[in-house]
């Protein structure tokens, strides 16, 4: 049993007592999908909402939201589990700067969170928890055996979805 930490523009799959954590969630989403069927975890940290406007043929797929929900199931699916039993959790999104008078096109944290919404429904793929928007940071852990999203925020706790 082993914890598997991943940075920004990042994600990776465990199974069985393993899980995965991430620091340091501001604007980034933490897009969790879990397998309960099969004990499969996969977590991704989401630094953009979408790939639409790069040119660079050469992007990280894992950057965006758009381009990185779709290579985390392909992962999942890899490691044996099945799109249809998939369930999500996110966690982030925060708007972590103040913006008055800005435009949401500013507020990256909840462009964000959007678009993983926007993406998860497109893929069938039901969110069943969240901890999104505010103004404060998280860190995030999934567990592959229970599929328990643990959340950990200064002055805030911690709080499992």
């Amino acid at each position: 049993m082993g914890s598997v930490v991943i940075g920004i523009s990042d994600m990776t799959v465990v199974k069985g007592g393993n899980s995965i954590i991430t620091y340091a969630l501001g604007s980034c989403v933490g897009i969790a999908l879990y397998d309960d069927v099969r004990k499969i975890a996969g977590l991704a940290h989401v630094l953009m909402p979408s790939s639409r406007d790069v040119r660079d043929a050469n992007i990280n797929v894992m950057k965006y939201v758009d381009t990185a929900v779709p290579e985390l199931v392909t992962r999942m699916e890899k490691a044996g589990s099945a799109v249809y039993s998939l369930i999500a959790k996110i966690a982030g999104g925060a708007q972590m700067f103040s913006l008055s008078g800005a435009s949401s096109m500013l507020n990256i944290g909840e462009r964000n969170i959007a678009m993983a919404r926007e993406t998860l429904q497109k893929m069938h793929i039901r969110i069943v928890a969240q901890d999104v928007g505010e103004n404060y940071g998280r860190t995030v852990e999934i567990f592959a055996d229970t599929g328990i999203y643990r959340i950990k925020a200064i002055a805030k706790g911690v709080k499992d979805i």
